[in-house]
């Protein structure tokens, strides 16, 4: 008997196929860097979240060198019951101190952490208020807390305004990317923790693409800012500026507890390998240390906005190491993309559902260890496909 069910899956991947909108993994076969091997070619990235320049820095591999000798590999268990190495306690102590909140708490992956913040601080009578270009995994975290899913236009603070003083829920709960990962721009962090004072509300902030780049010293968002508030819940990524994986939240001690009793992407997972934990150690290091790298990474950012300025494609607003360029059409964002591949440099198309409908873009993403000639190549490429078209 025929399976109807797969034969649909054929005709969706088919549909995708037709749209532009199918994905293909590519094969990375050297370590993360502005010069990659990928499926058997010598490239340029313009494509990772390594902003920093960390990812396959000697310090880090000497850490985690180091550390599998003395701790092993894998953690063995969870952290509430034999997981929870003295590695993983001075991350958390030493990340603590670092963003100047009281306590952090470890997670495998952002996406738990979103996942286990919103689910623990929320349930049916919660209300969840989240800005319409934040991260899958906060959508997707708002819908598993069973709380009540408000959106609101980009930055739009007055529609937030008015949403939430018209809410009765028991819970309020804001959520926001503080550097949105497809557009690059950074969020209103002052008026936002203003409008949750207003209105007696939480604000989550992930700062997935801020920590290490933004801030004091790469302390990210906040400290850019300067913004201290008991109501905040701060999540940062460690595998992007930070260059190695996993996620870690931070704020107010109770926060963190209640999150350890009540986390369930925390409670029911096994532990990260604990030589991550000790591997961090050294990129905090790194980060603290590394406002030449940010310098750089500055001066990187104003020379490819000041070589595409006046371009036929529109350089979205951002003064963050995420710069999108607006071309529209999945199947000409593609074209772009391949004509680049073929000149020796990776910039991936971006396509819907991952941005709106017309909106596919170029997401370049620039790095510390990228050098200016590497950036006017980039430029130059981009000129000559407009010119072609």
């Amino acid at each position: 008997m025929p399976f109807a069910a797969l034969a649909r899956l054929r005709d969706d991947l088919a549909q995708l196929e037709a749209q532009g909108l199918k994905r293909q993994r590519r094969l990375l076969e050297s370590p993360q860097g502005t010069h990659i091997q990928v499926d058997g070619r010598a490239l340029v990235s313009f494509c990772s979240n390594d902003y920093l320049g960390l990812a396959n820095h000697p310090a880090l591999r000497d850490a985690a060198s180091a550390a599998a000798q003395t701790m092993g590999v894998g953690a063995g268990a969870s952290h509430l019951i034999t997981g929870h190495h003295a590695a993983h306690h001075a991350f958390e102590t030493r990340f603590a101190e670092f963003v100047g909140l009281p306590a952090a708490l470890l997670f495998s992956t952002g996406y738990m952490a979103n996942i286990g913040v919103v689910t623990a601080l929320l349930g049916r009578d919660g209300a969840v208020f989240a800005d319409r270009l934040n991260h899958a995994s906060l959508n997707d975290a708002a819908l598993l807390s069973r709380a009540k899913f408000i959106r609101y236009p980009h930055n739009d603070l007055a529609m937030l305004d008015t949403q939430l003083a018209a809410s009765t829920a028991r819970q309020k709960l804001v959520l926001v990317d503080a550097v949105f990962s497809m557009d690059g721009d950074i969020a209103p962090l002052p008026a936002l923790l203003a409008l949750c004072e207003r209105h007696d509300a939480w604000l989550l902030v992930d700062d997935a693409h801020g920590f290490g780049v933004l801030g004091h010293n790469g302390r990210g968002a906040l400290s850019h800012f300067g913004l201290v508030s008991p109501r905040i819940v701060y999540m940062a990524t460690l595998g992007k500026a930070a260059g190695v994986a996993g996620a870690v939240v931070a704020g107010a001690a109770e926060v963190i507890d209640w999150l350890v009793q009540s986390a369930r992407t925390y409670i029911y997972t096994t532990a990260t390998p604990p030589l991550l934990s000790a591997t961090l150690l050294a990129s905090m290091d790194l980060i603290e240390s590394g406002d030449a790298r940010r310098a750089q990474l500055r001066q990187l950012i104003q020379q490819l906005r000041d070589g595409l300025a006046g371009s036929a494609w529109q350089l979205m607003a951002s003064d963050t190491p995420i710069q999108p360029v607006l071309i529209g059409g999945n199947i000409a964002a593609l074209a772009a993309s391949q004509a680049l591949l073929e000149s020796g440099m990776l910039v991936p198309a971006i396509r819907p559902p991952t941005v709106p409908v017309n909106a596919a873009r170029l997401r370049i993403t620039l790095s510390a260890a990228h050098t200016q000639a590497e950036v006017a190549q980039l430029v130059a490429a981009l000129h000559a496909l407009q010119a072609h078209d």
